[in-house]
C-alpha cells in the first residue's frame, strides 16, 4: 500500500466564494446596483430567471458559515468584496459599506482562518458601466480609488489580496461573447476591457507597495492547458493560437510586460485596431506580484479551422468523463499547467485559487453523497502533489466552492459546493466531499477517495 502523499507543513488549505454569488442583501447596507444585478434581471440572460438578490444570504448568515469553515479545518477563506457596496453611486463613496467585510474578516481571524480578499469578482457598479465600464480608461482610475479605500480600511485585517478574478471572463465573456454581464458582443471593446483590467491590477499593486502594507498581493487568472487534437502541424499551430488567446494574453503582460505579438496582429486585423495601450502601461501591468492565483477546471483540445474568424480554431471534446458543466475531468491538465508555468515564467509562488466541479447533487437520507466530487478533488490534489514532489512552488489550494451558489448565467442550476444549500430554506448541509476534505486537512495528505463518514 502506497504511503500517504503528504503536503508540506504550512500548506494553505482553503475554500472560496464570490460576493454576488453568495451574499444576497442586494439592497441593504447602502449597496448600489452592479452589472450583474442588471444582467440577471434582464429576461433571458440567466437560467430560469434566477438572480443574486438573496443568493445564499451569506451577508446575514456569515457567522454560521464561518463556523462551518472552522469545523472543516481550513486555514484560509477566499471571498470577494462587492464594489457597489463601496461606490454605490457616482460621486458617492460609502466606506460603511465595508462594515460587513470587517465583521467577516474579524470572525475569520478569531477562528484562526486567514482572510484572502478578491477586490474585483465581476460586480462592477452599474453607474460605471453606464459611463463606459471597463471599455473606458476612467474605470482604471476609479479602481485605484477603490483600491486605496480597501487597503486603508481593511489592510490591518486582510493579509492576502487578489486584485482581479479571471479578467479573461470579465472581458471576453462580458464584452466579447456576451454571456456574462454586461452582455456585450463587441470584440474591440472586449480587448480594450482586458487591457484596462490588467492596467488597474498593476496600479493597485503599485499602490499596495507604496502604502507599505505587510501582506501579499497578486492576481487570479483562469488558465486552461491546450492540447492539439492531432500531431498534425496545423492542429499544433491551432493549439498555440488558442493558448495565446486563453492564457498568454494575460500571463505575458503580467509576468513579462508584453502581449503575444501574433495575437496582437490578429486582434488588430479582426477588430480593426487595438488602441488601448499607452506608453508605460505594460511596465505598470508587470509590477512584480507576490503570487499568481490559478483557477483550473478543465483542459481544451483544439483543431485547426480556417472558417473561424479570430483564431481559426475548433474545439474538440476530450475523452474523459464530464461534469454537469459539460467540462471534461482531466486532473493531468493541472499538473501540466503548473509545470508549464514554472518552465515558462520561473519559480513564482502559486496558489490554486479555484478548483472544483458541479454535479447533480441530491439530499438522500439527510446527507449528500457526492462521490464524483470526492474523486474529482482527489485526482486534482494528486496532480498538485506531483508538482510539489518535483519542487514546484505551490503554496496553497482553495476548493471551489464552500457552498452551492449563484453560478452566473446558469443561476442556481449548477452546484459546485462542498456544502449543499437548500434554496427554499437556505439550510446548509455538508456533503460527503466536505467530510472527506476535512480528513485531508486534518491528516495533511491524501486519504482514500471514498465518501467520508457523514457524522461529525
Amino acid at each position: 500500500m502506497r504511503e500517504m502523499r503528504k503536503f508540506p507543513e504550512g500548506f494553505v488549505w482553503g475554500t472560496a466564494t464570490a460576493s454576488y454569488q453568495v451574499e444576497g442583501a442586494a439592497r441593504e447596507g447602502g449597496r448600489g446596483r452592479s452589472i450583474w444585478d442588471t444582467f440577471s434581471h434582464t429576461p433571458g440572460k440567466v437560467a430560469e430567471g434566477h438572480t443574486g438578490d438573496v443568493a445564499c444570504d451569506h451577508y446575514h448568515r456569515y457567522q454560521d458559515d464561518v463556523r462551518l469553515m472552522k469545523e472543516l479545518g481550513i486555514s484560509s477563506y477566499r471571498f470577494s468584496i462587492a464594489w457597489p457596496r463601496v461606490m454605490p453611486e457616482k460621486g458617492r463613496v460609502w466606506v460603511k459599506g465595508l462594515d460587513f467585510y470587517k465583521r467577516l474578516a474579524t470572525a475569520l481571524l478569531e477562528h484562526g482562518i486567514r482572510p484572502a480578499a478578491t477586490m474585483y469578482h465581476w460586480d462592477l457598479p452599474q453607474w460605471m458601466e453606464d459611463e463606459g465600464g471597463w471599455n473606458s480608461r476612467e474605470t482604471v482610475s476609479r479602481f485605484l480609488e477603490y483600491s486605496e479605500i480597501l487597503f486603508r480600511e481593511l489592510g490591518d485585517l486582510v493579509p492576502m489580496w487578489i486584485t482581479h478574478n479571471e479578467p479573461w471572463c470579465a472581458s471576453i465573456l462580458g464584452y466579447g461573447i456576451g454571456v456574462h454581464a454586461p452582455g456585450l458582443k463587441d470584440w474591440r471593446r472586449a480587448y480594450r476591457a482586458a487591457h484596462h483590467l490588467l492596467l488597474s491590477h498593476g496600479q493597485a499593486v503599485r499602490l499596495y507597495r507604496e502604502l507599505g502594507l505587510p501582506g501579499e498581493i497578486g492576481i487570479t487568472l483562469n488558465l486552461t492547458p491546450v492540447y492539439a487534437a492531432t500531431p498534425n502541424p496545423e492542429d499544433l499551430a491551432a493549439a498555440d493560437r488558442q493558448d495565446m488567446f486563453q492564457n498568454r494574453w494575460f500571463l505575458d503582460p503580467v509576468l513579462r510586460g508584453e502581449y503575444p505579438e501574433e495575437l496582437l496582429h490578429r486582434v488588430d486585423q479582426v477588430v480593426g485596431g487595438f488602441d488601448a495601450v499607452k506608453p508605460g502601461d505594460l511596465d505598470v501591468i508587470a509590477t512584480p506580484i507576490d503570487f499568481l492565483g490559478v483557477n483550473y477546471y478543465t483542459r481544451a483540445v483544439v483543431a485547426d479551422d480556417p472558417s473561424e474568424p479570430l483564431l481559426s480554431v475548433r474545439h474538440v471534446p476530450g475523452e474523459g468523463p464530464r461534469t454537469e458543466m459539460d467540462w471534461e475531468v482531466y486532473p493531468d491538465g493541472l499538473y501540466d499547467l503548473l509545470s508549464r508555468l514554472r518552465r515558462d515564467y520561473g519559480d513564482i509562488p502559486i496558489y490554486i485559487t479555484e478548483n472544483g466541479a458541479a454535479f447533480d447533487d441530491r439530499v438522500q437520507d439527510g446527507g449528500v453523497h457526492d462521490a464524483d466530487r470526492v474523486a474529482y478533488l482527489a485526482g486534482h490534489f494528486a496532480a498538485a502533489h506531483r508538482f510539489l514532489e518535483e519542487g514546484g512552488n505551490l503554496r496553497g489550494y482553495y476548493v471551489w466552492s464552500l457552498m452551492d451558489n449563484f453560478e452566473w448565467a446558469f443561476g442556481y442550476t449548477k452546484r459546485f459546493g462542498i456544502v449543499y444549500v437548500d434554496y427554499d430554506t437556505l439550510a446548509r448541509i455538508p456533503k460527503d466531499s466536505y467530510f472527506w476534505y476535512q480528513r485531508v486537512i486534518r491528516e495533511g495528505g491524501l486519504v482514500p477517495a471514498e465518501p467520508a463518514e457523514t457524522a461529525r
